[in-house]
């Protein structure tokens, strides 16, 4: 791989679905793309309290991209939208989303008001196979089984290797074909075990998908409840256990960096960005 950039995320929070968001038992701010790119994914709520307790700059976010429409995934993206564009004084950066966060849908609202739409200068919708570059990153969007119809995943492409997302999704037959050959693959897993809840994927779920995609590193995030309760380090510990594949459970403010080798590293505060 030579001296390609690494890639770095920053999990703003790996809590998921109402009641984890309502308590607040783990942060709800989705992840931060850090390098190469600077990206937002799933901006959930305090994700802008919690990108700046950890010295993350708003401002410098160059792309937004939003899986569906439930609040746990979008509430703070006006907010981003406004600091992407320098407090509404530039038209500026990409956001991204499927149909029913960009226009909305007889069932959900659009998350963006007309005043935050004109803020942005490239707005793209986004179904399963759409694809769009920021920088050198390709991001690609990948289908999934939720209760908003229009959900995506997303693949992003690096050169350093491809990362998955899952967002919220049930399993099924296709679901694993669209992260073949992923070095990363990330999964939001709301429940432990095989405590199943329609349009959401437990334990069990992720280990039949490991066993199909075999990346190199799984990383576990957005739990419910009964997860949290269930202790996730465990559940992660359980799944590699099963398939072999090395299986982390997120913690919040965790920094993954993704470069000859996949490594986690402690939670600073700030961040240091000065190396």
């Amino acid at each position: 791989m030579g001296h390609m950039e690494k890639v770095e995320f920053v999990f703003l929070g790996t809590g998921g679905a109402r009641f984890s968001t309502i308590s607040q038992k783990r942060h709800t701010g989705g992840i931060r793309i850090i390098r190469p790119t600077n990206l937002q994914l799933d901006p959930g709520p305090g994700a802008i309290v919690y990108s700046n307790l950890l010295g993350l700059d708003p401002s410098k976010v160059e792309a937004i991209a939003i899986s569906h429409c439930h609040p746990d995934h979008y509430i703070d993206a006006q907010i981003f939208v406004e600091a992407m564009s320098q407090g509404g004084t530039t038209k500026k950066g990409t956001f991204m989303g499927p149909r029913s966060v960009i226009r909305g849908t007889e069932s959900f609202d659009s998350c963006l008001t007309k005043y935050h739409r004109s803020l942005i200068r490239n707005l793209v919708e986004m179904r399963p196979g759409t694809q769009t570059n920021i920088g050198k990153t390709k991001i690609t969007a990948t289908s999934a089984h939720h209760s908003d119809p229009d959900a995506i995943g997303f693949r992003f492409s690096f050169e350093t290797g491809d990362v998955g997302y899952s967002s919220d999704t049930e399993y099924y037959p296709e679901l694993c074909s669209q992260y073949t050959e992923v070095r990363l693959l990330i999964l939001c897993v709301l429940r432990p075990g095989n405590s199943t809840w329609r349009g959401h994927l437990s334990s069990d779920d992720a280990i039949r998908i490991l066993r199909e995609i075999r990346p190199e590193m799984c990383v576990l995030t957005h739990f419910g409840l009964k997860m949290i309760s269930a202790d996730p380090p465990a559940e992660a510990r359980r799944i590699e256990r099963e398939t072999g594949i090395r299986t982390i459970a997120a913690e919040d403010n965790m920094l993954l960096s993704m470069g000859h080798d996949l490594r986690v590293y402690p939670t600073t505060w700030p961040i240091d960005r000065s190396s």
